[in-house]
């Protein structure tokens, strides 16, 4: 039976609603590792990107006795630091991908009407048209299909369809656009979400389903018994500790460090993964007057003006990494790029001064295809490459489901059990259920707990129906409803409840991860991290000491990625981001 086959829906959805949603803080990983320890299990998953989450996800929903262990925070590689879209892939279009392009929407539908309504929105993009005639037909057959294509997977209704506009209508839309870049322009509709929310959500579904889960637990080696590896060695990064931990099978989702994860067992595996590196900047969302987003072509690839809250996204390069995996760094260089590009089409063009925010991430690629690494396959893989150990790497975070259904597919076939089919397309994730019903009724919540109802559309939108969690803190104690200091777009129970609910361990995770004050604001969370940092502590159990040293290691890091940006090339601006430690010492 595939995927969501008809018949399970209903009962998948009727199980979703019926389970308690898991609490991810510091005694629940102790009792996670210790338990995965005392036992062996049916899979274990090694890195909790969102492949890595939604195959734990995808194994525990099958009744399989499943562990995830990621050696730093969730989503804190190529999972956090992507362009923030779910979507089908419009470009591979043009490359004649439709297989590609055609699962992508289905799974933009379903993340949008079923599996997380709470945390994937509807957003447009204007794709202005600079040659008249040609253009405008070939473009509007592109975008056509991409919406037909959308409608017939039977989850592309819930968006509008693509329009044709004049240079006129354009402007009205996007009057930040020079009038000679364009003749006219097309728009359409894709999708985004916060990447890193969404995998900490991911995570948090697979633990409410019995998926014993750890951050900050790195896999230093493999236990074998002949060919066959049995399970892990697991380091506990945060006290020293070691566990032994065996399963039936291992799954290596740990994306640009796949290579590095298969060199424990001394095998390179079937398949190489190369990293290309991807640069964002975030502006205020006044320095770009539009009420649409954009999206360029660049002689290299696409270029994208996404919005996102009270910002803007602007992104994204495309160029081979080499270097430090942990840390990829942006150089002056990637943003002088990047300016120029989106400079190009602005009336009013963006300065290094409009600049709130950078980031930079590594998508993993699959080697071999092409010398140029816009060109390397966005297809997924997955290998058994010895007993006991399955790869899955490439792919797209929007197909992460089905590369996830696939590695569990194949870790089945090393099970000596019948295992049940994956039932993902009908689980729902933490937060989703009840959200509609809550988003309606708002104005209500705001009047019951006197939080303003803009503050409530805030949390809906992160949370979901999980709201009542955070409401709860705001009762208990009233100056959690307070917002941050020189972060007001959150507010103080969102930091507490990171440490307590959601798994963070350290003030970074909490600044760059579970919000994005990291990107957007001018000091880059400086200003916040002391009361961050004391509002972690008591969840935590941190002293003054240990408050000191999360704020310094904090402060280090800002400013090492500070330097690294105004480097002049790649070399340069990675050895500037290595000037700060990784690990904060507890």
């Amino acid at each position: 039976m595939p995927c969501g086959a008809p018949g399970r829906g209903t009962r998948g959805r009727r199980e979703a609603s019926a389970v308690k949603t898991a609490t991810l803080g510091p005694k629940e990983r102790v009792r996670a590792l210790t338990t995965m320890a005392e036992r062996e299990l049916d899979v274990l998953v090694v890195g909790a990107g969102v492949v890595g989450a939604g195959t734990a996800l995808d194994a525990v929903t099958r009744g399989l006795a499943t562990g995830l262990v990621e050696a730093r925070d969730w989503a804190s590689g190529t999972s956090s630091r992507s362009s923030k879209l779910i979507h089908g892939g419009l470009r591979y279009l043009e490359m004649l991908d439709f297989a590609l392009v055609r699962e992508a929407l289905k799974e933009r539908g379903l993340l949008l009407e079923r599996l997380a309504p709470h945390l994937v929105k509807p957003v447009p993009f204007l794709y202005p048209l600079q040659h008249q005639g040609w253009e405008r037909l070939y473009a509007g057959s592109g975008v056509a299909l991409y919406d037909a294509m959308s409608v017939s997977s039977g989850h592309g209704r819930g968006l509008p369809v693509h329009r044709h506009l004049s240079r006129r209508q354009a402007l009205r839309v996007a009057p930040c656009l020079k009038r000679e870049a364009l003749v006219g322009a097309l728009q359409y509709y894709d999708a985004q979400m916060d990447d890193a929310r969404y995998v900490a959500t991911l995570v948090r579904t697979a633990a409410s389903y019995g998926a014993q889960v750890a951050s900050r637990a790195r896999v230093i080696g493999f236990l074998r018994e002949g060919e066959r590896v049995v399970g892990a060695r697991v380091q506990d990064v945060e006290t020293g500790g070691e566990y032994e931990i065996r399963a039936k099978q291992i799954v290596n989702a740990t994306g640009v460090w796949t290579d590095d994860t298969q060199a424990l067992i001394g095998e390179r595996g079937q398949f190489h993964v190369r990293a290309s590196k991807g640069i964002h900047l975030v502006v205020p969302k006044d320095r770009i007057h539009s009420t649409t987003g954009l999206i360029l072509r660049t002689e290299k690839s696409v270029l994208f003006v996404i919005p996102w809250g009270r910002h803007w996204i602007v992104g994204t390069t495309d160029t081979d990494w080499d270097l430090d995996k942990a840390h990829p760094a942006a150089s002056s260089a990637d943003i002088d790029y990047l300016l120029e590009h989106v400079n190009s089409v602005l009336a009013v063009p963006l300065t290094r001064d409009d600049v709130q925010g950078v980031y930079a991430g590594l998508r993993p690629l699959l080697a071999g295809e092409s010398d140029a690494t816009s060109k390397l396959s966005r297809e997924h893989t997955v290998a058994h490459p010895v007993p006991g150990l399955v790869v899955v790497a490439g792919g797209k975070y929007t197909t992460y489901r089905v590369m996830a259904k696939d590695a569990v597919d194949e870790a089945v076939h090393g099970l000596d059990q019948r295992v049940a089919p994956c039932v993902t397309e009908n689980v729902p994730l933490a937060g989703a259920e009840g959200y509609a019903a809550l988003w309606n009724a708002r104005a209500r919540i705001a009047e019951r707990t006197g939080i303003h109802v803009a503050r409530v559309e805030h949390l809906l939108n992160r949370f979901g129906s999980l709201i009542d969690e955070l409401i709860a803190l705001i009762k208990a104690d009233a100056s959690l409803g307070e917002p941050l200091t020189g972060a007001d777009d959150y507010l103080r129970a969102e930091v507490v409840y990171a440490a307590s609910h959601e798994g963070a361990r350290h003030l970074d995770d909490v600044l760059t991860r579970r919000t994005r004050i990291s990107i957007e604001t001018f000091d880059r969370g400086t200003r916040c991290a002391r009361e961050c940092a004391e509002l972690m502590a008591p969840v935590l159990g941190w002293g003054p000491e240990q408050i000191d040293k999360e704020v310094a290691h904090y402060e280090k890091r800002v400013e090492a990625e500070r330097e690294s940006q105004r480097q002049p090339d790649d070399l340069t601006a990675d050895a500037a981001r290595l000037g700060a430690p990784d690990i904060v010492p507890l």
